[in-house]
């Protein structure tokens, strides 16, 4: 059974962890506002997002919002503008609250009630080695019927635990998991 990659692309080979790939998908499948939060529209949904009930208020203070409720309430009105700092806190909490609202959801989707989600893995990107470096690495599909320590790894953040989720699955690869460890690519849908 094959290690994991130590010295990836020493040769020139091109890609990202996989498990880098799964969250970036799984970002994209939570619907995030497309607005960034530098621009009145979008910040006014995400403290929208953040404040309309107590239950996500308390989620956004956990997440690190930690600002009073005066000048949350002149944020809203737009009486005052957060500083560059405060941006970054407001996008980073409602990214955490966001995800920890549709887990739940997308694990129930990407389950469907034991039938799993068909994965398609893109490898790595292999044009910048020699010839005689290239490995054969093809297009693979993989059918995931278990997507729990997947989505809960993601919803709280955890990169070291999300990779070690995705190692977890794509063993069922066979001996060749170790050339899927890095891709340029991986596609899902729920």
């Amino acid at each position: 059974m094959p290690e994991r990659t130590i010295d990836f692309g020493k040769y020139g080979a091109q890609g990202i962890k996989g498990y880098e790939a799964v969250a970036r998908q799984l970002d994209a499948l939570a619907d995030f506002i497309a607005s960034p939060v530098t621009t009145r529209r979008g910040l006014m949904a995400r403290l929208h997002y953040l404040t309309r009930t107590p239950h996500a208020r308390a989620a956004a203070y956990d997440a690190g919002l930690t600002v009073t409720d005066r000048t949350l309430k002149a944020w809203l009105e737009g009486t005052r503008n957060p500083t560059r700092q405060n941006l970054a806190r407001i996008e980073a909490a409602y990214r955490t609250v966001r995800r920890h609202n549709v887990a739940r959801y997308l694990l129930a989707r990407l389950n469907r009630t034991g039938r799993g989600t068909r994965v398609e893995i893109h490898p790595l990107n292999q044009s910048g080695v020699r010839p005689s470096y290239q490995r054969v690495v093809e297009f693979r599909t993989l059918n995931i019927r278990h997507w729990e320590a997947i989505i809960d790894a993601w919803s709280t953040g955890d990169d070291r635990a999300l990779d070690d989720a995705w190692i977890e699955q794509i063993v069922d690869l066979g001996s060749q998991w170790g050339q899927y460890e890095y891709v340029t690519n991986i596609g899902f849908a729920a």
